[in-house]
């Protein structure tokens, strides 16, 4: 796949495909023709602490990132350590000096992150005067609506408001984005 680059023959920004790779490294300019070696910098690693918190736990993890990778708050990280399970996390927090919403990875000691590929929802079921609390482990994916049927604990209930994480209260949103569920026993 062409890549776009400044040619330094007709001074455009435009597409190059790649002749010869390896440590010398020549392509063609599809506008002018021109052929022209080009350094490729190999992207350093920074190894990084990442605490995924999962419902009440939290467990620490060591992971490589490129090391001029842009990271932020609300950004969605595949965490892979090679040791154990592959988690899908969102970043709460990053920590260099100091607490910081957006940050390189080079400058990043510690990752705050919770999981997001499986999550516990919090449903609170209404009866007779009553509140009862339920968690329920889902995946984070699994959308959930104003008026669904559930159970929990053998009883049937019908979701009656959603609070989700940003502090609305939606018609349907998904599991890993909610705060908590409330439900009317059937």
């Amino acid at each position: 796949m062409p890549e776009e680059m400044l040619c330094p023959s007709c001074g455009q920004f435009s597409p190059h495909s790649e002749i010869k790779g390896g440590q010398k490294n020549l392509v063609r300019c599809q506008q002018c023709g021109d052929t022209h070696p080009v350094v490729r910098e190999k992207p350093r690693l920074k190894t990084v602490r990442a605490i995924i918190s999962t419902g009440a736990t939290s467990c620490t993890y060591h992971i490589d990132l490129p090391s001029r990778d842009l990271l932020h708050v609300g950004q969605e990280l595949v965490v892979d350590d090679g040791k154990s399970d592959v988690v899908i996390s969102e970043i709460t927090s990053l920590e260099t000096d100091r607490r910081v919403i957006e940050a390189e990875a080079r400058e990043v000691t510690t990752v705050w992150a919770r999981a997001v590929d499986q999550v516990e929802v919090k449903i609170a079921v209404y009866h007779r005067g009553k509140t009862k609390s339920f968690k329920e482990l889902v995946l984070g994916e699994r959308i959930f609506s104003v008026g669904e049927s559930g159970r929990a604990e053998g009883a049937g209930y019908r979701i009656v408001k959603i609070k989700s994480r940003d502090g609305t209260f939606p018609s349907q949103a998904r599991a890993r984005d909610i705060v908590r569920i409330w439900g009317r026993r059937d």
